[in-house]
């Protein structure tokens, strides 16, 4: 798409469904590496960055395709592989495989991630805490490389309460001989969602929406495994702040207001009228909006970035 085209003065008013999140749905995509059983996945967003790591995804030999509104996924052929600098250029996401591949094969090769280029987002947390679960990591030309033959349980404190660090050894931890446990670990929403899929393919892990998170290495073989994508509060939070702006009256389906809760918040403090259940939210706005108190962005539950 070269542009945008908006004609501005209009009320939003209607009911919308939200699509599947995307922070929650690449975590899971590369997790499915893990698997050699058959995977079916429901609200995964039919997005660049979800195509992209498809992509990645086949060239390790995993097998993928959408039937209806059910992306299924095999992981009984994946090989372990350099992923292609191509595509791992074009989806910072592409880190999370480091620790699927780890879990599975003992042994990853990673070009340094690009895509969204939004703020400081180093890869150290990462690697920091895959080497404290026993990896030998070095860089090479633009290469991370990694071998986990001797990976072992750990404790391991994260310095920042990072979401992909988190992920990631949460994914290599999984399969690994041992106990591991993370503090000052991430609680966003989309930990949860990931524990819950590692959990339903074979994993025992515990404690993701806390500031401790504890898995149990080994995981069991399982033949066959669903999940439903969760919603996408920050999609959510941008609908319900442009029905704000511009007044209106604009229904969010198959959401968890819970997710947003801090969003949602300082819209009814600017004089939005909010209507909630466990699965919708109802806005109603005159358009004319009241000052808040200031809004700092913090890790979840704070206001999200």
């Amino acid at each position: 798409m070269g542009k945008f085209i908006i004609e501005g003065g209009h009320r939003l008013s209607g009911r919308v469904k939200v699509q599947g999140a995307k922070n929650a749905a690449l975590p899971v995509l590369a997790a499915t590496v893990m698997s050699r059983g058959e995977m079916t996945l429901f609200n995964c967003p039919e997005i660049r960055d979800v195509h992209n790591m498809l992509s990645i995804l086949r060239e390790l030999g995993v097998e993928s395709y959408y039937d209806g509104d059910a992306l299924k996924i095999s992981g009984r052929n994946a090989r372990s592989s350099p992923m292609p600098q191509r595509l791992s250029k074009e989806l910072r996401s592409s880190i999370f495989m480091l620790g699927p591949l780890l879990s599975r094969f003992g042994e990853a090769v990673c070009a340094y991630p690009g895509g969204c280029e939004i703020g400081h987002r180093p890869v150290d947390l990462h690697l920091k805490g895959l080497a404290a679960l026993g990896a030998d990591i070095r860089e090479e030309r633009g290469y991370i490389i990694c071998d986990g033959h001797n990976m072992h349980g750990g404790e391991i404190h994260l310095d920042y309460p990072s979401v992909g660090a988190t992920e990631n050894i949460m994914m290599a931890a999984a399969a690994v001989p041992g106990d591991t446990g993370i503090t000052n670990s991430a609680r966003e929403p989309e930990i949860e969602e990931l524990q819950n899929f590692l959990n339903s393919i074979g994993g025992d892990i515990r404690g993701a929406g806390t500031s401790t998170i504890y898995i149990k290495g080994g995981m069991e073989e399982v033949p066959a495994a669903a999940h439903r994508i969760m919603p996408d509060r920050i999609v959510a939070s941008t609908l319900a702040c442009a029905a704000a702006a511009c007044g209106g009256d604009v229904e969010l389906r198959g959401v968890d207001p819970a997710h947003f809760s801090t969003v949602l918040y300082f819209l009814n403090q600017s004089g939005c009228d909010i209507i909630s259940n466990k699965r919708s939210v109802r806005l109603i706005s005159d358009g004319r909006l009241k000052a808040v108190e200031e809004i700092s962005t913090a890790p979840y539950p704070g206001f999200p970035t």
